[in-house]
């Protein structure tokens, strides 16, 4: 019987932090300035040259710390560690190793089912990044060293991550983390988010771990879950064919979607960490971390359950709203702007939301805020069509006409002669007419071809030109076809 193999999943990943300066010097950290601008003699490495920390770096690293539940070190250092790339100018990168400023947090992931998962985080410790290697076959490799001495901190998980798509969800919930804390954009093609995982399996029911291959190259959230997928997959069938898996870094081609060595673990760098001379140690009070603990905002998971608490929502539509949270504040301020506010209402915002406003993001590549619908705007939308004044499907027609103008639904609905009839005399009347023109449909109706009342309830809308409120209109006509009086 085929051994039954159980993955152990960690990831490393680096967060770039937004702030103006690099983590010790002046520079700027703009992305994507002419190469080898944003330098300077300290982060040049250039001798006699000295470091000073950038607060910014390490309010941004407690903040994260206490979002993820972690203890915060009042005194902790700074250290070089060396190693020798052609993108590290000084041959060493300032960061924490011993005694990291953030320890002991984890962060919970909601699975598919609802249920949810603690994944442990070891420690977030504040470094800087290296430069960039761009390879040209032509050329050779050119160095841009504009993101050298940018500021970063690193989260390390605790091996608890039990499967591919565990992995996927964990750094979906820390990148949404780091964007509702406004100190990461998360941008993981421009490379401010960075991922590493080190991969494991074992057979099921045993404790020790198996031999473990680290994955670099892992740039979009897909490629996270696929390189997982498939070394699980490489390891378990290395295994069943009597071999051992050697520990190895690996990279991750997504053009093979597979999974190659960069090198072994006789290839791998003695770092050779000492206390960083030129830097003092880092304290911090416990006043100002409970100041900065004060400061944090609701973050993703605990906005998403108040939704579904305080509004209703099903799961799915209150986590597309969360995702991004300048359409979360847009939610709130459109429901907020509801003159018929109920879970019904607060429904049909959502609706409007997930359909057409993301759809006019999706195709012109724009924020919420470019749209050009305020949230009163799509507010308005919602009120007149839950008051009867318009059905959905006039709503949508004059929906291209709120977008890019500062008018309200109801203004432009009374300019079109919009207002559906709802004056239940006038529709009994009609209801009437088109039952007496009809009276073999309706004897089909009464023996049971109760689809009929579509037909029906279609030639009222026809003869009122489509300005007949539809529900009235379907109860009017149940009544004339049953006998029984409308509701």
């Amino acid at each position: 019987m085929p051994t039954a193999y159980e993955p152990v999943i960690g990831l490393e990943i680096h967060a770039q932090l937004k702030t103006a300066s690099k983590a010790f010097c002046a520079c700027p950290t703009t992305f994507g300035a002419k190469p080898n601008v944003n330098t300077c003699p300290i982060c040049l490495g250039h001798p006699g040259t000295l470091p000073v920390l950038n607060a910014n770096l390490v309010t941004f690293a407690v903040r994260m710390g206490l979002a993820t539940h972690c203890s915060i070190r009042p005194v902790s250092t700074f250290a070089r560690k060396n190693y020798f790339y052609a993108d590290l100018p000084k041959g060493y990168q300032i960061s924490q190793y011993e005694d990291p400023i953030c320890y002991q947090g984890f962060v919970e992931i909601e699975q598919e089912d609802e249920t949810t998962k603690r994944i442990g985080i070891t420690r977030i410790h504040m470094e800087e990044d290296s430069g960039k290697s761009i390879h040209d076959l032509d050329i050779d490799t050119l160095v841009d060293l504009n993101r050298a001495g940018v500021p970063l901190i690193e989260i390390v998980s605790e091996p608890d991550i039990r499967s591919a798509r565990e992995a996927y969800l964990y750094l979906q919930q820390l990148r949404q983390i780091l964007i509702y804390l406004d100190i990461c954009d998360g941008n993981m093609e421009e490379g401010s988010l960075r991922c590493d995982a080190n991969v494991s399996v074992r057979p099921v029911g045993t404790e020790p771990f198996g031999t473990k291959t680290e994955v670099k190259n892992l740039n979009s959230f897909r490629n996270v879950e696929k390189a997982i997928e498939y070394e699980i997959a490489r390891q378990i069938e290395v295994l069943e064919a009597g071999g051992s898996v050697v520990q190895q870094t690996m990279m991750w081609d997504a053009g093979t979607q597979s999974t190659k060595v960069m090198r072994s673990k006789e290839m791998a760098h003695d770092y050779r960490y000492f206390p960083e001379p030129d830097l003092p140690p880092v304290e911090v009070s416990e006043a100002w971390v409970g100041e900065l603990g004060k400061s944090l905002p609701e973050l993703g998971l605990d906005k998403k359950r108040r939704f579904r608490s305080q509004y209703g929502l099903p799961a799915y539509d209150a986590g597309i709203l969360v995702d991004d949270v300048e359409l979360a504040h847009y939610y709130e301020q459109a429901v907020k702007g509801l003159k018929n506010p109920s879970n019904d209402t607060f429904k049909q915002v959502s609706n409007w939301m997930m359909t057409e406003i993301l759809r006019i993001m999706g195709e012109r590549k724009i924020g919420v805020s470019e749209v050009g619908l305020s949230p009163l705007q799509l507010a308005s939308l919602v009120d007149v069509v839950a008051d009867g004044t318009i059905s959905n499907k006039t709503a949508k027609e004059i929906f291209p006409d709120l977008v890019g103008t500062e008018r309200l639904a109801g203004e432009i609905v009374e300019e079109r002669g919009l207002v559906q009839v709802s004056d239940v005399g006038a529709l009994r009347a009609i209801v009437s007419e088109i039952v007496s023109a009809n009276p073999d449909n309706v004897q089909k109706y009464r023996e049971g071809k109760t689809k009929l009342l579509g037909f029906f309830v279609g030639q009222v809308l026809k003869a009122t030109g489509g300005s007949a409120n539809p529900n009235v209109a379907t109860d009017l006509m149940r009544e004339a076809l049953d006998g029984q009086p409308a509701e």
